[in-house]
């Protein structure tokens, strides 16, 4: 099985959706990074995604397979930015 590096961007408003998008990446079975373009984080870990800027959009990526990232993708779906 082939894996890759993909990427979305996501828009987390408040201290819900830290933590909604934290529990999100925490049941995948690969490692879900968070960027704001000058930060670079572990999605698992709710204390340092508050290292992010949070009042701009964030980049998700991960090195999986096209099923993962459409797994991924999929659950936060709520907090994708348009």
């Amino acid at each position: 099985m082939q894996t890759f590096r993909r990427e979305f961007q996501i828009k987390l408003q408040s201290v819900q959706d830290v933590q909604e998008f934290v529990a999100i990446a925490t049941t995948m079975g690969f490692t879900v990074m968070v960027s704001d373009g000058l930060h670079r984080v572990n999605a698992h870990c709710f204390m340092e995604m508050f290292c992010l800027d949070l009042t701009r959009a964030l980049t998700v990526s991960a090195q999986c397979t096209d099923v993962e990232f459409d797994r991924l993708r999929q659950a936060a779906q709520v907090f994708l930015a348009s």
